[in-house]
């Protein structure tokens, strides 16, 4: 009975028809023109717009050429060592001095480089193919530096040629002289295993920590140069550390990748 005398009552009321219609109010106008206004600038970022993303990997300071580890080819004991840690050589300098059953004999450089470790001491008794010394293959102390970046595999295909590459260069404080800059020269497509990049930069322990996580691919950067730092490198800041880099010096390298366009992941 209450609904009917609702219904009555409100065949009884006016229609007040000579009220004028209101639509919307002012602010729900200015809403639903920022929502169109926000659509619209979506939907054409979604087809224009790009999305940059990076891939971070541990990385090394080398010369281009990397390095090889110098192995006996006698056995004997060391009566001398000729070379000294640091020394730059010319290819087939002496490094030690042998003595074997059938005389004294010298170990000497396979390629010209600077010796970087000297794994043999006086009156040590070395078998044939024992690792004594590991060699950076670098012409002159001039030469330029590289960094050499162990990107996971996956990644391999997403860098692009000349991508942009900042460099966190563990002996520099990157709080006071920010990161160091580069592009990529190379990406190697192949995988590379503990042997390989052991054999490339003469030590057997980084060939393990490279590939700690698995195979990873080696990704070559040039560094920039600058004739106003100290380093000879262009730096995040303006003058960069107040000291020159060491090459087999440790880093970790963020590689910016290719451009994705947003529908491309927007879209199922």
């Amino acid at each position: 009975m209450q609904f009917r005398q609702q219904a009555l009552a409100k065949l009884q009321s006016p229609e007040e028809l000579d009220l004028p219609v209101r639509l919307a109010r002012p602010q729900g106008w200015l809403a639903l023109g920022v929502t169109v206004v926000v659509m619209a600038a979506a939907s054409v970022w979604a087809v224009t717009g790009s999305v940059a993303s990076t891939v971070g990997a541990p990385a090394i300071l080398t010369h281009g050429q990397g390095s090889y580890l110098l192995q006996s080819p006698v056995s004997g004991q060391v009566t001398a060592v000729l070379a000294k840690q640091g020394e730059q050589l010319p290819a087939d300098a002496a490094v030690l001095k042998v003595r074997t059953a059938q005389g004294d004999a010298v170990v000497r450089t396979v390629a010209a480089g600077r010796v970087t470790a000297l794994a043999a001491t006086i009156g040590q008794i070395i078998q044939t193919g024992t690792n004594v010394a590991a060699v950076e293959k670098v012409a002159h102390a001039s030469d330029p530096l590289y960094a050499t970046v162990y990107v996971p595999a996956e990644n391999a295909a997403d860098i692009p040629e000349h991508a942009s590459v900042d460099l966190t260069v563990s002996s520099v404080p990157t709080q006071t002289y920010g990161v160091l800059r580069g592009r990529v020269k190379s990406v190697d497509r192949t995988a590379q295993s503990a042997q390989s990049i052991s054999a490339f930069l003469g030590d057997s322990q980084l060939g393990q920590q490279f590939t700690s996580k698995g195979r990873p691919v080696a990704v070559l950067v040039a560094l920039d140069t600058s004739a106003s730092t100290t380093s000879g490198y262009r730096w995040s800041t303006t003058d960069g550390p107040p000291f020159r880099l060491d090459s087999m010096t440790l880093a970790s390298g963020s590689i910016r990748l290719a451009d994705q366009h947003p529908v491309d992941w927007l879209l199922p």
